[in-house]
């Protein structure tokens, strides 16, 4: 397997005068792509069209609004949709991750959603039915070429629910939700499939993203938030969509092409997606110049969810070496309310007042 590429538009100052030759395409699969975090994934995606190294296959049940007609996969990297049940339809699941080297599982009920606390239960068990798919398409893959796809599965920060200080990849679980129930679930269960079938797996605990949220992305008038004795409302991890769009663009690049130099082992088997520092929400809604209330606190809000992303920090740092790959990481900032506005209002993401 090869080296991963350029993610960002600005090349490093190691990188800008190499002489490396652009390396080949590889596929890789999306599924859930017409989804909140697809939408965002696939705008990022066609703003870098034309420096794509990475022959993007997407999958949905149905056809997207603006889904491109007659689109076909091309070597420049043009969308490729395959509209299918993944649950119903395991044959034609398989023939999309045929040729793959990385698949990206970003489908599931969202808690926004029938996910909540009221879901039923086989909806919420769809999360660990999903990865199980994903991941045995994903070893029908590897039978046909010899190559497992490195595999990825959405999971969430509600893993953690009651879990206190600065929550770390490998602590033990205490989810609170029904979502976050599942999604502990469906890691435990995928981390012993992908096991069982040896391919490699990262699962993505994946914080509040800043205008996907129920705070940004869920403002109606009246909105109100939980007020805690501190005077403070309710802290939380957050990462902006286009951020976190580069971060998922570059780890399907690096499972994609892992080699003897960028081993697919060195993408850990669970990793915290958020920018550093927890981001109070009355500091997000202010920024965005959206009204809201407060009310006290219900026993057993969380004041606050941080992660501990120095995992991906560590990723993304730049490391000495003798042939610096031709492609920048993406920036991972300390997370700025008004950034991450601004981040979601250039994408469009903020309600209408």
């Amino acid at each position: 397997m090869r080296l991963p590429p350029k993610i960002d538009p600005a090349a490093t100052a190691a990188s800008a005068g190499a002489s490396t030759p652009e390396p080949e395409p590889v596929p890789v699969l999306v599924l859930g792509a017409s989804g909140r975090i697809g939408q965002v994934l696939r705008q990022t995606c066609a703003a870098a069209a034309d420096r794509s190294d990475l022959l993007w296959r997407w999958q949905a049940r149905r056809a997207p609004q603006n889904k491109p007609q007659n689109a076909t996969e091309t070597e420049t990297g043009a969308e490729d949709w395959h509209l299918l049940d993944p649950l119903a339809m395991p044959d034609a699941l398989a023939q999309a991750a045929r040729g793959t080297r990385a698949i990206l599982c970003l489908a599931g009920p969202v808690p926004g959603g029938r996910a909540g606390a009221t879901a039923e239960p086989e909806l919420l068990r769809q999360h660990s039915t999903l990865a199980l798919a994903t991941l045995e398409a994903a070893a029908r893959a590897a039978e046909q070429t010899g190559h497992p796809p490195h595999v990825f599965l959405a999971s969430s920060a509600a893993v953690y629910g009651a879990a206190t200080g600065l929550l770390r990849e490998d602590q033990p679980l205490m989810p609170l939700s029904p979502y976050g129930r599942a999604k502990a679930e469906m890691e435990q269960a995928a981390l012993a499939r992908a096991a069982e079938l040896g391919l490699p797996l990262t699962q993505l605990r994946i914080g509040n993203i800043a205008g996907l949220d129920a705070i940004l992305g869920g403002w109606r008038p009246g909105f109100c938030l939980d007020r805690f004795p501190t005077g403070l409302s309710p802290q939380r991890s957050y990462i902006g969509a286009a951020r976190l769009a580069e971060v998922l663009i570059w780890l399907l690049r690096t499972g994609a092409r892992a080699d003897g130099d960028t081993p697919q082992s060195a993408l850990p088997q669970v990793l915290n997606i958020a920018q550093p520092g927890p981001v109070e929400m009355a500091a997000l809604l202010r920024a965005a110049d959206l009204p809201y209330d407060t009310r006290p606190a219900p026993t057993g809000a969380l004041p606050e969810v941080a992660l501990d992303v120095s995992r991906l920090i560590g990723l993304l740092a730049p490391k000495a070496t003798s042939a610096p790959p031709p492609w920048a990481k993406p920036a991972l900032p300390q997370a700025d309310p008004a950034e991450l506005v601004a981040e979601a209002r250039a994408l469009q993401l903020l309600p209408a007042r």
